[in-house]
């Protein structure tokens, strides 16, 4: 299962740089699943290499003039807040297991990757939906505004599920910034390696004694080779097929672990 467990590694930064985000979403399940890592440490492993794996691809896009600076830091200062906040602070403090109901338990990390599997199928059928074209361009004021606010919600739940959260970023930048899919893809990886960075910080303060540094640099090392990869095969596709791959491989993801955490034990 490990020998599977790196080569998905691969597979991580090659969903990076061919769809801005989407990333973390296997990296969770490739360490809890294959690698056998607790979920509240997985979590915060996902943070790690994901956000250093995004910060690679973004020198790429950047040369590119494929990141929308503007746009990043309005959406990503509330959201990088958000996600310290809820690293540092909040998710120490939830109890576990979160309720017992007679013989039932609901433990904390079931919680947080069922939570993370429907946030995962709500943003995926977002994008799967036909959008009307709205030319409509929004008063800076207010569009500066509604950034700040998607940037903060997006934090507030990527902080709890511990991912990058381009698989929400992403459809936020597409269908209320009306970015172009390319656009938001290297503006998402900019976000997601500022967020998860930050992110990540919080969890180095509460369980850097649990870290095993060695394997999450070797982790980290084939996820940049993937997105070196995805970054360049990115270069050849047309927007409309980046967009629906990234919502369909969304979908499955999602129905992987709802099936998995409901009825597989």
């Amino acid at each position: 299962m490990e020998l599977i467990g790196y080569v998905s590694a691969i597979l991580i930064g090659l969903v990076l740089g061919l769809i801005g985000g989407g990333g973390s979403i296997l990296t969770v399940p490739v360490l809890v699943y294959l690698f056998h890592v607790h979920p509240s440490l997985g979590t915060g492993y996902s943070l790690f290499i994901v956000g250093i794996t995004s910060l690679i691809g973004v020198v790429t896009k950047w040369n590119a003039k494929e990141v929308d600076v503007k746009t990043a830091v309005l959406f990503g200062i509330p959201s990088m807040l958000a996600v310290f906040l809820i690293r540092k602070w909040i998710l120490p403090q939830i109890p576990d297991p979160l309720f017992t109901f007679g013989d039932f338990q609901l433990a904390k990390s079931r919680f947080m990757m069922l939570f993370f599997a429907i946030l995962m199928l709500f943003a995926a059928l977002k994008m799967l939906r036909p959008t009307n074209v709205n030319t409509k361009v929004a008063p800076i004021n207010g569009h500066s505004i509604s950034l700040a606010w998607q940037g903060l919600v997006v934090g507030l739940l990527t902080g709890f599920v511990g991912v990058g959260g381009g698989f929400l970023i992403v459809p936020a930048l597409v269908m209320f910034s009306k970015l172009p899919m390319k656009l938001a893809i290297g503006t998402s990886l900019f976000i997601i390696s500022v967020n998860s960075l930050i992110g990540f910080s919080g969890d180095v303060w509460s369980q850097g004694d649990k870290m095993n540094w060695s394997f999450l640099a070797l982790i980290s090392m084939l996820s940049i080779v993937g997105i070196l990869i995805g970054g360049q095969l990115a270069k050849r596709l047309e927007t409309k097929y980046l967009r629906k791959g990234f919502a369909w491989f969304v979908f499955v993801m999602s129905i992987f672990i709802l099936t998995k955490e409901l009825f597989i034990h």
